[in-house]
């Protein structure tokens, strides 16, 4: 969810309200689909959607301006604008893409640090500089007095294995010049939510890797929808190892969608789909231990939570 931006002055940027809201052992972390949900240390709910930006601009006879919207939150991402006069934004120490009307996004980890640094560089030299709080969120811990298994891939996994991940690579550095990024995300299906985000084991004091993505379960050939426009970077129809059917999308400006374990993919890569159209159905495929989907997002190299674009889960 984006909440709506305040103009303000280079010398005086505002962050209000709360923050809007992806993946990768590859795409997922496998041991995330074996998580006991039910058995958690603390929790934080996802905060309610509010109205997306879409119709404020910058003056474009003003100087030196920075919009930027909410707090930011760990798994989220911000929504911002600058004047026309803006050459550069850094993120971090990242170089940041500005759109034609200024616009830009940035992602926040979900184990972020507490604070970031961006610096807007203007066509008069100068630079401002902001540090940004990002709040810290609370997730769903398991604890098990137990050492976590070992597990070893064998050759012949670790040579199946190795072209999939350069597609799944090559997929997430591919970038469109898709709008989805603006837009307001909506569910790819509805169902019980039977993992979330950042949820995570701990063995014998030793973290194992958290929850990617949120899953969602449905019956086995449930449709399912773009959450967003996007532009298909990658149509697995021949199963990944862990993943099963896998398609990702690219929603442009370095933000981006996987949906795991699907049943069928009705769209090919280089498509473009628009917010709400058909494409898959939810299966068991890869490494599943049931019929779900697995949707999870990244910004560049921050794995997001999805459910931060969407708000709660509809009843």
């Amino acid at each position: 969810m984006i909440s709506r931006l305040i103009m303000v002055t280079a010398s005086a940027l505002v962050l209000i309200g709360s923050g809007y809201a992806f993946d990768n052992a590859a795409v997922d972390d496998v041991e995330g689909e074996m998580l006991v949900k039910a058995a958690t240390e603390s929790s934080l709910a996802a905060p309610a959607v509010s109205e997306v930006y879409n119709d404020i601009a910058p003056d474009a006879t003003a100087t030196e301006q920075l919009l930027l919207a909410d707090t930011a939150s760990q798994g989220g991402v911000l929504l911002g604008k600058v004047s026309p006069d803006a050459v550069a934004i850094e993120f971090d120490g990242q170089d940041i893409d500005i759109a034609d009307d200024g616009s830009f996004l940035l992602g926040f980890n979900r184990d972020a640090a507490n604070q970031a640094l961006l610096r807007v560089t203007f066509s008069s030299g100068r630079v401002e500089s902001r540090t940004l709080i990002v709040n810290p969120r609370k997730w769903n811990i398991e604890r098990v007095n137990l050492p976590r298994r070992k597990r070893t891939a064998s050759a012949a996994f670790q040579k199946r294995r190795a072209p999939e991940l350069e597609q799944i690579v090559a997929a997430r550095a591919f970038q469109s010049d898709s709008q989805g990024w603006r837009q307001q995300f909506i569910w790819p299906a509805t169902g019980r939510i039977s993992g979330r985000f950042g949820n995570q084991r701990i063995y014998a004091g030793v973290p194992g890797g958290y929850h990617t993505g949120v899953d969602i379960a449905r019956a086995n050939g449930t449709p399912i929808v773009a959450p967003a426009d996007g532009v298909v970077t990658l149509a697995a129809r021949k199963p990944f190892s862990l993943e099963g059917h896998l398609l990702m999308l690219d929603h442009g400006m370095g933000l981006n969608s996987a949906f795991l374990h699907l049943s069928k993919i009705a769209v090919n890569a280089g498509d473009s789909v628009k917010k709400g159209q058909y494409i898959g159905n939810i299966g068991s495929t890869g490494s599943a231990t049931g019929p779900h989907l697995h949707w999870s997002m990244k910004w560049n190299a921050a794995r997001l939570d999805p459910m931060l674009l969407t708000g709660p889960m509809p009843q």
